[in-house]
This record gives structure tokens, C-alpha cells and sequence, in this order.
């Protein structure tokens, strides 16, 4: 009778329930609790509801929806005894009546342990590298070749680490595929960066780092490959031996038997072996185009990250975002307009084109041409003559600002600029003072003025806070 017979026909249920991932973690709590106790009869009924209301708190669980679970209202009351219930009528815990104990002794059928065992691997952080590993391979293989029973068990262990093995190099190049996509799709440093810790703190990573170092795939392989041989020519010649002890030994009898059994013992060895050579050729295989695949896909992001380091981040470049804007919008002059309005500016915007003051750089490659080399004339000149000297003094600009000003504020009116040299004054001013304006003086923007000669300038007022 096969395990699958003896499974309970409600025993799937859990998976439909609403609480799933609750009930998991509840089963997988007690079955760590039940190998870990003292007690060799198994935990009691009171013993798992204390266990499962230290899961419920531990976990959290959300009561906002209230829902029912069968007709039965989950409450944080009821939680541990329902739920200890559910798990006994679907099967998945057995409850059998200890007399010595005077109590009812919850115990896991073997059918049901499979799947808790299941969901501690899924639920665990640090899976174990044991069957995937290639040490794990050449482990089952050396302790064939060194013992002397040749267990065909340990062969077949093998055969499923290799399998296992091959697996995980599978899975591994789909988690590359999808990881470089991910890489692909982000516009931003951040969301690079974001996807790069992910893929550090992912499992299959952890696994590339110790296939690569800890196994030492390539240090391992060829010792696996002579270990396979050698086990397959001790192998074919005790299969000899036996058929030459066979000749001397009388039909149908036990030892004639006996022999039987070994011949065929070791054809079915022969057989796990030729498959585990076989497993181990894909492996080799899977492993190079690994080692291809992650290559190619790291210049792939290398040049994602520098595309994004060149142009900068899409999402929060809000430069990028206005120009974008202004190509879409058919109010592209009355957002420019205003946008004049709230920067203040003294000149309305102009566009540059090529016959600009501004001309794009001329990035033709000039033609070498080698120039005669003149001899310079010594010059006496003093080392103040490169000093560049500024325009107007330091009292000159205050004494500009103190003509314009009345009760100690400075006011810009249409007759404060007549000359190109007030308009140079009435800029160093305006610099000055938003130098400082946040800490001792406080300026308000007012009108444009334009003067006969045609000079464009804003009237501002400076006052002491």
C-alpha cells in the first residue's frame, strides 16, 4: 500500500483554506516542537494549543476581515483550539488516547511529515546546499569505490545529487535571464541598486558563490570523471570473477543463487553509473553556458549602469520632465510666459538657432598643421599688469546706493539708471544684496523699466529686517 493511498480525502483542504500560510506555519512550529521534546510519547493537546497561540502572537496574524472558515468564526479566543481541530479532521495531525498519560498525544502520520519537511524548506532563509552540491557527488562516489559491500544505494544517492545538481545549474541560468531583465527595465541608479542587493541576497547567487569557490567545480570534475571510471571497471571485473566462481558451483543452489544476485547486482550498477556519467557530461555542459550566459549578461548591465550615469535618471531628472512637457502641450508660450514671470527675468526668452550669438561646438577633426617656432622677446613687464582690476570700488558702489536711497531704503526708480555705468552699478548692488538678503535685508521685486537708450531693468526695493 503506497503512502498516496493513505492520505485522507480533506487533507487538501488547508491549501484552500483562507488561513493557509498559518496553518503552515503552525504545523511546521509543531513539528519542530515535537522533535526537540523530551517527552518520547509526543506532545499533548494542551501542549499544542500553548505552541500554537506562541506561533499566532509571534506571527501576527490580521483579524480585520473576520471571515468565516467552514461556519466557523475565527476569533483571537478560539484560534489555537479551531485550528488544532482543523488540522486533526483534515488529517494532517493524528490524535491517539495515552493511557499512562490519562490525555489525548498528537503525533505526525508519515504522509503529512513529507509535506511539513516541504514547507520548511520554503519558508527557510538558509536552504540547505547539501543535495546540489558537487562534493555531495563525489562524497557517494568515493564511499562506493572504498566499500566493500557495494551498496547500490549509495550510487542511486548519487545519481539523484547529480540530478539535483543539473537542476539547480537550470534554474540558475533562468534566474540570471530574469534578473538581467529586471536590470533592463530600471530607469533609475536607485532602482539598479535596488535590484543588484536583491540579486546578493538571493539563494541562487549564494548557490553560483559556492559552486564556484567552495566546490570548486572545476578541481572536482576530473577527480568525479576517474572516480566514475574506477568504479565501473571494479565493477565489470567482479562481475568476471563471479561468472568464473559460477562454473564451479552446482545449478539452483544457494551459492549458485548467491552469485546470481551479485551479477545482477552489479548490472544494475553499471547501469546507475553509466546514467550518473551521463548526468555528469550535462552538468559540465550546463556549467560552461553558465559561465558564457553570466558573462554576457554583465556587460549587458555594466552598460545599463553607465547609460543611466551618462544621462542621468529619467524619473527625477524634473528638467527632462518640463522639456517633455513643453513638447506635448499645446500652451507651451503661456507656460513659458508665466514661467518668465515667476523668475523674474529682465529679458524675454529667446530661442537659439544656428545663426545665434551661441553656435553648437564644430566638432571637425582640424587638419595638422606644423607652425615655424618664433623666438620671443624678453619683456620687462611688471607682474601687476596681469592683476585684473574691477571696474567701479567698493565706495563707489556704496556711494551709488546711498544717492537712491531715502529713511535708509534702497529704491529703484525709472530715473535711477542713465547710463551704462548706473546699470553696472545697479548690478553689483542687486549681487550684494542677495548675498546677504537672508540673513539682514529683505528685497521686493517690483516693476520693468526701459530707459530712451534702451536699457531693460527691474525695479526692486532693499530694506533692513
Amino acid at each position: 500500500m503506497s503512502i498516496k493511498s493513505r492520505i485522507p480525502k480533506d487533507f487538501y483542504k488547508l491549501f484552500n483554506s483562507k488561513y493557509v500560510e498559518y496553518f503552515q506555519r503552525i504545523l511546521i512550529a509543531l513539528y519542530e516542537q515535537s522533535s526537540s521534546s523530551y517527552s518520547l510519547l509526543g506532545l499533548t493537546q494542551e501542549e499544542c494549543q500553548d505552541m500554537i497561540e506562541i506561533e499566532i502572537s509571534a506571527i501576527t496574524m490580521d483579524w480585520s476581515q473576520n471571515e468565516l472558515e467552514d461556519d466557523v468564526l475565527f476569533t483571537r479566543t478560539n484560534m489555537a483550539s479551531v485550528m488544532l481541530q482543523k488540522l486533526e479532521e483534515w488529517g494532517w495531525l493524528r490524535k491517539d488516547y495515552d493511557e499512562s498519560l490519562n490525555c489525548y498525544v498528537v503525533s505526525f502520520p508519515d504522509y503529512s511529515q513529507m509535506f511539513i519537511e516541504l514547507f520548511q524548506r520554503l519558508y527557510s532563509e538558509e536552504s540547505s546546499m547539501e543535495r546540489e552540491s558537487l562534493l555531495t557527488v563525489y562524497s557517494h562516489l568515493f564511499t562506493y569505490h572504498s566499500s566493500k559491500e557495494k551498496d547500490n544505494e549509495i550510487l542511486k544517492s548519487a545519481l539523484q545529487s547529480s540530478k539535483a545538481l543539473l537542476q539547480m545549474l537550470s534554474n540558475m541560468q533562468e534566474g540570471i535571464r530574469g534578473f538581467f531583465e529586471k536590470m533592463t527595465k530600471q530607469k533609475t541608479f536607485l532602482g539598479i541598486q535596488e535590484v543588484l542587493v536583491n540579486e546578493m541576497n538571493n539563494t541562487d547567487s549564494q548557490k553560483y558563490a559556492i559552486l564556484t569557490t567552495t566546490d570548486s567545480f572545476y578541481r572536482y570534475k576530473e577527480e568525479v570523471k576517474e572516480l566514475i571510471d574506477q568504479n565501473m571497471m571494479e565493477n565489470e571485473s567482479r562481475k568476471q570473477e563471479l561468472f568464473q566462481k559460477r562454473k564451479d558451483l552446482k545449478s539452483d543452489s544457494f551459492e549458485w543463487r548467491r552469485n546470481e544476485r551479485g551479477v545482477q547486482s552489479s548490472d544494475e550498477a553499471m547501469e546507475i553509473l553509466f546514467q550518473i556519467n551521463r548526468e555528469f557530461d550535462g552538468i559540465e555542459r550546463r556549467y560552461n553556458r553558465l559561465i558564457d550566459q553570466k558573462r554576457v549578461f554583465a556587460k549587458r548591465a555594466a552598460a545599463r549602469i553607465r547609460y543611466i550615469l551618462t544621462e542621468g535618471d529619467v524619473e527625477e531628472d524634473y528638467t527632462k520632465v518640463l522639456i517633455q512637457l513643453l513638447n506635448t502641450s499645446g500652451r507651451k508660450d503661456e507656460i513659458l510666459e508665466r514661467l518668465g514671470e515667476g523668475i523674474g527675468m529682465t529679458e524675454r526668452f529667446a530661442v537659439i538657432k544656428e545663426k545665434s550669438f551661441v553656435k553648437p561646438r564644430d566638432v571637425r577633426k582640424q587638419v595638422f598643421e606644423p607652425q615655424e617656432l618664433v623666438k620671443q622677446s624678453k619683456s620687462e613687464e611688471q607682474l601687476d599688469e596681469f592683476v585684473v582690476k574691477p571696474l567701479y570700488t567698493k565706495a563707489q558702489i556704496r556711494k551709488f546706493r546711498k544717492e537712491n536711497e531715502v529713511d535708509g531704503v534702497f529704491q529703484v526708480t525709472k530715473n535711477t539708471v542713465r547710463t551704462v555705468e548706473d546699470l553696472e552699478k545697479l548690478l553689483f548692488v542687486w549681487q550684494e544684496a542677495t548675498e546677504i538678503a537672508e540673513e539682514t535685508e529683505e528685497i521686493v521685486v517690483g516693476e520693468e523699466f526701459t530707459t530712451e537708450a534702451g536699457l531693460q531693468y527691474s525695479g526692486f526695493t532693499i530694506r533692513r529686517k
